[in-house]
């Protein structure tokens, strides 16, 4: 009996995990190598979960639950590595399913950080959307609508 009851609290508590697409789409105008070899659309949601945060990726968001719909809506990242300057990644978010509507914008810079010039671009990027994923999953922990993370404060 303990067994059971257990086993239902642990399905309520994975039933309440917010729905994220695992492919996340982009407003913005970004290359199309871009999108082919640093993967981002795909990338962040794994660093949301990696983060901690209490998600279910799916390949659609149902109209059940929680869910965030999420946006890659500015990607710099010329070629060239470090020798281009640095990259950043914005992206923005509305939770639903929980309460009103709650929206935030997340943006994160990176210059290659130690030893960045032996990194080329997607791993420049790549650090960003990772560190842009920690900021969402915190944020989901506490959400507030309008909210500014990272360095878009």
């Amino acid at each position: 009996l303990g067994l059971l009851a257990l086993s239902l609290v642990w399905a309520s508590a994975a039933g309440a995990d917010t729905q994220i697409l695992t492919d996340v789409p982009f407003t913005a105008d970004v290359r199309a190598i871009i999108k082919k070899e640093c993967k981002l659309q795909t990338r962040l949601p794994g660093f949301i979960k990696s983060a901690g945060a209490a998600v279910t990726l799916v390949d659609r968001l149902s109209g059940e639950g929680k869910r965030l719909e999420l946006s890659i809506s500015e990607v710099h990242a010329p070629s060239g590595g470090v020798f281009s300057g640095p990259k950043w990644i914005e992206v923005t978010g509305t939770l639903k399913g929980a309460g009103a509507p709650k929206h935030f914008r997340a943006k994160r810079f990176s210059s290659g950080g130690a030893f960045g010039q032996f990194k080329g671009t997607c791993a420049i990027i790549g650090r960003a959307t990772k560190v842009v994923g920690m900021d969402i999953a915190a944020w989901l922990r506490e959400p507030t609508d309008g909210a500014e993370l990272g360095d878009a404060r």
